[in-house]
């Protein structure tokens, strides 16, 4: 059984500073990576005991094959494995009793101090479809409608992430500075990424099932289809500041302080 890691050291931590990611090897136990894996799958197909009506659910191809991916959109479409997207995942008790990791928490202390409540920005599922899968174009992660911007997330590969099944691709050090800070989510435009490809090769995160990088927002990824007779299931969380405030009003879950979501709330 894989044990999970304790701590990071000062070198690590300046590789994270210098490269805008570090992978973390596999924090979750075989036991508990499989039952992730099982519940996303029973969530996909209806079989879950949760509150789908408040769960957001986007399909990868709404129409068919040659469609793109169906609305984002809170509630149940339908029992499949060909879902793109699934958030509010923080309101499960199998995916939050991961969220919760130890290591985490010393993660989002170390990025935003030892005494700060953190709250979840979104717990989400990401998944390329067998033989689907959405391009996902270059980007930073960063929400104009926060006061602040969220600066990690944690990524664990569900199952093997390689470049046939569309594995995250980066550029090293590209979280240094935001490229378009006027779009909204941080998406660059056709011409910065001619730019961008020009004077950088990416480089392909391929991840085996359970294994975990730490990524900085900022860092410059993208994404392909999926190539290959399997899927490429994925959990991501993002950790911000509980003081963050969003000018659209929405309050965010505390995850790690004071108020914190509790197992079986």
């Amino acid at each position: 059984m894989n044990r999970p890691r304790e701590g990071l050291t000062d070198a690590a931590w300046q590789q994270f500073e210098r490269d805008g990611f570090l992978r973390l090897g596999q924090v979750a136990t075989d036991d508990q990576l499989l039952a992730l894996q099982t519940r996303m799958d029973d969530i996909m197909m209806g079989r879950a005991d949760v509150d789908y009506d408040q769960m957001m659910m986007q399909l990868d191809r709404v129409d068919g094959p040659d469609s793109g991916p169906g609305p984002q959109s809170k509630g149940f479409k339908g029992a499949t494995l060909s879902y793109r997207k699934i958030q509010d995942l923080e309101y499960d008790d199998v995916f939050l009793d991961y969220m919760q990791h130890p290591l985490f928490r010393e993660l989002c202390a170390r990025v935003y101090g030892e005494q700060a409540d953190i709250a979840c920005f979104r717990a989400m599922f990401m998944n390329k479809p067998a033989g689907e899968g959405t391009h996902l174009v270059w980007h930073q992660d960063r929400w104009t409608h926060l006061d602040r911007d969220p600066l990690i997330t944690v990524w664990t590969a569900l199952d093997p992430a390689t470049l046939d099944n569309g594995c995250v691709q980066i550029v090293p050090g590209s979280h240094a500075a935001l490229v378009n800070p006027e779009h909204g989510s941080g998406f660059l435009t056709s011409e910065q990424t001619v730019d961008l490809l020009k004077v950088h090769d990416p480089v392909p995160l391929e991840l085996a099932a359970g294994e975990v990088v730490l990524l900085h927002n900022w860092l410059l990824h993208s994404s392909d289809v999926n190539r290959t007779a399997g899927a490429r299931r994925a959990f991501s969380v993002c950790y911000m500041d509980a003081q963050t405030v969003a000018h659209n009003g929405h309050n965010y879950p505390v995850v790690f302080g004071e108020g914190a979501l509790a197992l079986g709330s």
